[in-house]
């Protein structure tokens, strides 16, 4: 009689060398353009992190009232509802969590988004970016918030 050998079930929650559970690497991607959107999720994915995506602020805010997230990624230009816009609405609602903003954009040189991010002393990621760019910025902010 043979005896399969069953495969164990990986455990979800890891606890991390810190004692805290892994769990904690949940991330809001925040990218009204699908393509990018899905590139973004299945890096951070592989990476581990758990990630909700959304293509404007409104959905975002929807995210934000119900999880806490590690990171946020916002893409600084989408439709009726730009990254600035967004990040304000996060600080009236959910002020702790504006320390967890990366942004990203393509349009590089345009002074209303620099004078923003250098306001805020915000983290900025030019498009096109590669993706181990991406995972430093995540590293420092969740280093900074501790």
């Amino acid at each position: 009689m043979h005896h399969r050998e069953i495969p164990k079930l990986e455990k979800t929650y890891e606890i991390a060398d810190d004692g805290e559970t892994v769990q904690r690497k949940a991330i809001l991607i925040l990218e009204d353009d699908v393509a990018f959107a899905i590139q973004l999720k299945e890096a951070c994915e592989l990476q581990g992190y758990v990630v909700t995506v959304v293509a404007n602020g409104a959905e975002g805010l929807k995210q934000i009232m119900a999880t806490d997230f590690n990171i946020i990624l916002c893409d600084m230009v989408m439709p009726n509802f730009p990254g600035d816009m967004f990040y304000a609405a996060v600080e009236r609602v959910r002020p702790k969590l504006v320390k967890r903003f990366i942004f990203m954009t393509g349009h590089q040189g345009d002074r209303k988004i620099e004078e923003f991010i250098r306001r805020i002393r915000g983290v900025m990621l030019w498009k096109p970016f590669p993706m181990h760019v991406l995972f430093e910025a995540v590293e420092a902010v969740n280093k900074k918030n501790g």
